[in-house]
């Protein structure tokens, strides 16, 4: 028989403590900046500060699963074969939305400068293990594979990862101001950064919801950072059309509802069942 958690609110107790673990660690990424040294240095810290909430899962494992192990658990969250169809789709829709800001930004700079930060295939790969594991590889575990899982126990999956998406973006808020933007550059910075991120949860949770393999938002998470960063441009407006583009795929697929994974009483049954 499955032991009844000692916690309370096991969610509110993990983002509390995902963000008392994210602190002080972003503040030793930036003293290594301070400090001036290596910008290897710099990465390294920034990846272990993005593990912030698969450490405080891991802390607060055996309080929220009693006589559970860790590592069946983690296996258990990819244990469902992946679907490629699936994969295929996400791939493609985000492949596609990169090409349109790309397009975007390359006939705004008519061509004076390049539309990509990449000038080498060695550069390319550096960007892609930094932004994995520096992203998604230290924070899905947590925030999806625990978090969302928890909450759609209780709520609608629409309603969880709206939920999820708000708090996952306010656990950003150190790397708000670091940013060098102040007053309104700031705001927008900021508006447009939680609209981005509250879409992709939305669009994380419909495919996860689909296929129940961590891999899943993994892709998704890890496609949305490395497509933006190899994109040479302004920030703010890149930014823009990036939370433009996934809010209107967000938007589809809430009105479309695939196999009704966003909405109601069914869809919370069908992803209990999995959990189960």
């Amino acid at each position: 028989m499955r032991k009844e958690s000692e916690l309370k609110r096991p969610i509110v107790s993990f983002i509390i403590l995902t963000n008392l673990i994210f602190w002080p660690l972003f503040l030793l990424v930036g003293t290594t900046l301070m400090l001036g040294l290596p910008k290897i240095v710099f990465d390294i810290m920034l990846c272990i500060a993005s593990w912030s909430s698969t450490f405080a899962f891991i802390l607060l494992f055996r309080k929220i699963y009693p006589g559970q192990s860790f590592t069946t658990y983690v296996k258990e969250r990819f244990k469902n074969r992946l679907n490629f169809s699936i994969v295929t789709v996400v791939v493609c829709i985000q492949v596609l939305l990169a090409i349109v800001v790309l397009v975007i930004i390359t006939s705004k700079n008519d061509g004076t400068s390049s539309s990509l930060t990449i000038s080498s295939f060695g550069m390319l790969l550096y960007l892609f293990f930094t932004t994995l594991f520096a992203g998604p590889l230290g924070e899905e575990l947590g925030w999806r594979g625990f978090a969302l899982n928890e909450l759609q126990k209780k709520y609608s999956p629409l309603r969880a990862s709206v939920t999820l998406g708000f708090w996952w973006g306010i656990w950003h808020l150190p790397v708000w101001f670091t940013t060098g933007f102040i007053g309104v550059t700031l705001i927008e910075y900021i508006v447009f950064f939680m609209i981005a991120i509250i879409s992709i949860s939305i669009i994380i949770t419909a495919f996860y919801n689909l296929n129940k393999n961590l891999l899943i938002p993994i892709i998704i998470h890890q496609l949305f950072n490395f497509l933006m960063v190899i994109i040479n441009g302004n920030v703010i407006e890149l930014l823009k059309y990036y939370a433009i583009l996934y809010f209107v795929v967000a938007i589809m697929l809430i009105v479309l509802n695939p196999k009704k994974v966003l909405f109601g009483k069914e869809a919370t049954k069908m992803i209990n069942g999995h959990l189960h």
